[in-house]
């Protein structure tokens, strides 16, 4: 890639840099100069153009915390950062992968699963709601999930802390933002293949540039096809990816960037383990008995064994979208902004039991819009700077979902479709306040609901002439229509020494779709809040950070699936608070040494779920938590061009449910990762561009058991990969 720099002197760039008087002066020009590098996805992280900038492994700025350009180290929030180079390096192949390090993040409390990204943050489940896509919330229904292909992605933003009041229905400890690769304005382009465990074979390419001359047209064309199977049987790992996007620059304050994708992926619908059964017993640790007086059982030790049948056992799920992101600038201080996207999902699961006694299927379609305007505003008052935004969103979501059982051979017999149809609406506002040092985050927002969800009748309807049937369930619409206020506010002070203290204070509204209680109410909306505070610094003179923070965050009406003191699996709603404390540190330093380091404490506390589980520990949450990842680059001869890199990411102890049974209490438990590279370059200069690099997640092939919500499962075994890259 090649870009000209025009050269400032070196009084001019520090004083433009620091604010000073000089900056309005005329910086000296230089001769033009050529700088030889890789930009944004191509090996240098600059971040996605106009979204983000990160440097290495240090994220600098994000528009996901505030929509704005705000420095990181100044935004009064934790944000933590998955950039390029990191995604790079440790090969993710999936969301829950890529967060695998970052600090508050539990991923892997349901062992193996490729069908979804489940996780948790600071103990609050944001696996349907805390997602979002390039800004826009990335709506799900029951078992319609996107799923995430890293290789499609330039970075990921986790903003914690409540943020409706700028993104509206969203988690109550905040947002995944997950950042789409985009067109760049320098030409380059990549091929890779790759090879590794259970006959992995893949192809993917990245292309991009300006399509004219003037550059006023780029493009990003992203893509792969895979062929794999897993350790479990019956259980692949195919899938075809492209991602489509195109940038157009009529003028200088005009913009708009189309992007789209379309994945066609299968895996298995079941991957389930042997579970032997345990007696139930309360907090106090009496056996929860039946009304004959004989003991209730659940799930307890797994052994390992698939309990599915293999030969009918599959997921497929074709997932699309669309959507624009335009930007026009009135003048230096007015832009307006509006952002929209159209998704849809398609899913087809089987599944069966190992003795081949039942089958069953689940057909589900939907469908959502999301769009998000708003008016970015900069006007000085006196000394206080103001960068305002008022805006309004909008998402509407749609889904037809089928669910049959019965039968040991073909398909079951799909009855008609449950749907629900929800609509939300929201307005805004925001108030990003400076003040010398003092920067003060305001924000505001009014979210209205409307839903209306449908259940079919389910038997055969009553007939006076006939025996009534007692499984007749006659249809049935519930409706909703709710409001909500939601606001944020946000303190930091920037001191000139990098460090930059903050406290801030959140709260969150989420509607839950598709969700029905077992008393067949729909589910309420999920609020919460959350206080925090924190610092942050960057370290003088080299390009790392260090951030800590502690938390406290209350959640009222969150949707689990839990087991009652009769030892019946129940939807319900769950009152929990959690506190605790993180850490990170993060660096890209000259010398060739990147790292990230993060421990994080994390305490939950069940507030209101049943007489028997309030003030337990919120199942599968373990109080400690830390991960450390280093990678070295060596720099001169002989090994220049070799990278080298390891991670370790260990989990505490956490029990298994609800009830804080000691009988499935998941052990502390440690993985290895690691990476090699080569640039071939560095043995001959006319192989420039062609890089081995061999990836190993679970290094020891350590397979633990692992148990949430009551039911245990596996984690994945050691999985090598491969890849020779050509990139130009």
């Amino acid at each position: 890639m090649t870009r000209p720099l025009l050269a400032l002197s070196t009084a001019a760039a520090l004083a433009a840099a620091t604010g000073g008087a000089a900056a309005q002066q005329a910086a000296t020009p230089l001769e033009e100069i050529t700088v030889q590098g890789q930009g944004a996805g191509t090996g240098q992280t600059d971040g996605a153009p106009g979204v983000a900038t990160n440097d290495g492994y240090v994220a600098k700025t994000t528009r996901s915390a505030t929509k704005t350009d705000m420095p990181v180290n100044e935004t009064p929030a934790t944000i933590n950062t998955v950039t390029q180079q990191q995604l790079q390096d440790r090969r993710p192949q999936t969301l829950e992968d890529a967060l695998a390090y970052t600090p508050g993040a539990r991923v892997g409390a349901y062992g193996f699963n490729p069908r979804f990204d489940s996780f948790f943050i600071r103990g609050v489940d944001v696996t349907y709601t805390g997602v979002f896509r390039d800004g826009l919330r990335q709506y799900s229904s029951p078992s319609g999930m996107f799923r995430l292909e890293p290789y499609g992605v330039e970075s990921i933003s986790i903003l914690k802390g409540g943020a409706s009041a700028i993104y509206g229905a969203s988690s109550s400890v905040g947002i995944i933002d997950v950042i789409s690769k985009r067109p760049t304005d320098y030409k380059f382009g990549e091929v890779e293949v790759q090879g590794g465990s259970f006959d992995r074979k893949q192809l993917s390419f990245d292309l991009g540039g300006p399509v004219n001359e003037q550059g006023t047209v780029t493009y990003r064309l992203t893509g792969l096809a895979r062929d794999a199977d897993t350790d479990m049987p019956g259980v692949p790992d195919n899938r075809v990816f492209i991602a489509p996007a195109v940038t157009f620059k009529p003028s200088d304050d005009t913009k708009i960037t189309v992007l789209g994708e379309y994945m066609d992926s299968k895996t298995g619908g079941s991957m389930f383990q042997k579970n032997s059964s345990v007696d139930l017993t309360d907090k106090y640790g009496n056996v929860i008995k039946d009304a004959n007086g004989d003991p209730v059982t659940g799930s307890g030790g797994a052994e390992k064994g698939i309990e599915y049948d293999p030969d009918y056992n599959g997921f497929t799920q074709k997932q699309w979208r669309a959507g624009y992101e335009f930007e026009h600038d009135f003048s230096d201080a007015v832009s307006l902004h509006q952002n929209f996207r159209w998704s849809g999902i398609s899913t087809n699961e089987r599944f069966g039991d190992a003795d081949k006694t039942y089958r069953g299927q689940v057909k589900e379609t939907f469908s959502s819009v999301a769009a998000d305007t708003y008016l970015k505003t900069k006007l000085q008052t006196g000394p206080v700077g103001h960068t305002v935004l008022t805006g309004v969103d909008f998402g509407h979501l749609k889904y037809d979902s089928r669910i049959a059982y019965g039968g040991t051979t073909g398909n079951p017999d799909l009855p008609n479709p449950t749907k629900q149809h929800q609509t939300l609406w929201g307005v805004y506002a925001q108030d990003e306040i400076r003040l010398d040092a003092w920067r003060l985050l305001l924000s505001g927002r009014h979210d209205w609901l409307d839903s209306k969800y449908y259940v079919p009748s389910s038997g055969k309807p009553f007939n006076p002439d006939e025996t009534p049937n007692p499984y007749y369930v006659p249809s049935s619409t519930s409706k909703q229509n709710k409001g909500a206020w939601t606001g944020r506010a946000g303190l930091s002070y920037v001191t000139p020494f990098g460090l930059t203290p903050y406290v801030s204070y959140g709260t969150s509204f989420n509607a839950n779709s598709g969700t029905v209680i077992n008393d067949g109410s729909v589910a309420k909306p999920t609020k919460g809040e959350q206080a925090e505070a924190g610092v942050k610094y960057a370290v003088p003179g080299y390009n790392a950070s260090i951030d800590a923070s502690v938390f406290w965050l209350k959640q009222t009406d969150g949707i689990i699936y839990a087991v009652d003191s009769h030892g019946v699996n129940q939807q319900k709603q769950l009152d929990f608070r959690s506190r605790g404390f993180e850490i990170e540190a993060v660096g890209s330093l000259d010398n060739g040494v990147s790292f990230q380091a993060s421990y994080s404490y994390t305490d939950t506390k069940i507030l209101k779920l049943s007489d028997v589980t309030e003030g337990n520990q919120v199942n599968s949450i373990p109080k400690h938590a830390f991960a450390i990842w280093g990678n070295y680059d060596f720099q001169s001869a002989p090994l220049r061009g070799l990278g080298v890199g390891a991670g370790v990411r260990y989990t505490g102890s956490s029990f298994g449910d609800d009830l804080n049974r000691p009988i499935i209490k998941n052990s502390p438990r440690a993985f290895v990762d690691a990476k090699v590279s080569y640039e071939f370059e560095n043995i001959d200069p006319k192989l420039k561009g062609l890089r081995l690099q061999v990836n190993a997640n679970n290094l020891l092939d350590k397979v633990e058991q692992v148990c949430s919500g009551s039911y245990c499962y596996f984690n994945e075994g050691r999985k090598v990969i491969a890849s020779l890259r050509y990139r130009w």
